[in-house]
């Protein structure tokens, strides 16, 4: 055992060798826990009723990219029962399939938004844009007032179709060609209400007893 801990003794005396040993072994570490969930990914396939955004809808998820919306608020219900009381089912992974990039995360300024397709009326996310103290007066979010006056580029979104149709998307040609038509007169705040309205819509609603975690 003594001749045996002289190399470990020489590996923590010589910062170098401990920097390196313990770089090596954080990565593997590292790898042995990101693999298995790449992999599981990388598995994930939509189930048949999810289809990817129609073209409103997808320019509506990319301007609210764009726009920081993530920032403040989350698409992932967490499996715990005073999650599911407030916001609906928990999230699961198939719903965002075809999500580049996908709405997860933990900070919420504002409320989580996965299942609030369909919870308001257009008009009231409009107004809720316009002038969020209009409809919620102690809200502490930016208006979007330009949105109402920016129209859409047809173009720009069939570019976007194509590269997600390489990516594996199921766009058609045909979809992609009529594109312009499906924009034709919108702006962006149609768009993005668009979105808000499609999001949890393709999970049937659930009550509170779809939990798997106690809330502890």
């Amino acid at each position: 055992m003594a001749g045996g801990y002289k190399y470990f003794e020489k590996i923590e005396k010589n910062a170098v060798l401990l920097g390196v040993g313990i770089a090596v072994m954080v990565s593997l570490g590292g790898l042995a826990e990101v693999t298995p969930l790449f992999m599981r990914a990388q598995a994930v396939e939509a189930p048949a009723h999810i289809k990817p955004y129609d073209p409103l809808r997808l320019i509506g998820k990319d301007i609210y990219v764009r726009d920081g919306c993530y920032l403040c608020h989350t698409q992932m219900i967490r499996a715990q029962r005073f999650e599911v009381q407030r916001y609906g089912p928990y999230s699961t992974a198939e719903e965002s399939v075809y999500d580049r990039p996908h709405q997860w995360g933990s900070k919420r300024t504002g409320p989580d938004l996965a299942r609030v397709g369909g919870k308001y009326s257009d008009e009231w996310h409009r107004l809720h844009l316009l002038d969020p103290r209009q409809v919620v007066p102690e809200s502490n979010m930016p208006a979007y007032r330009w949105l109402a006056e920016r129209r859409l580029d047809a173009a720009d979104v069939q570019a976007r179709m194509r590269v997600l149709q390489f990516l594996g998307d199921p766009y058609t040609d045909e979809e992609i060609a009529a594109a312009p038509d499906a924009l034709e007169g919108h702006t962006e705040m149609d768009a993005l209400i668009a979105y808000l309205q499609g999001l949890g819509t393709t999970r049937p609603p659930a009550g509170a007893s779809e939990v798997v975690g106690s809330g502890q």
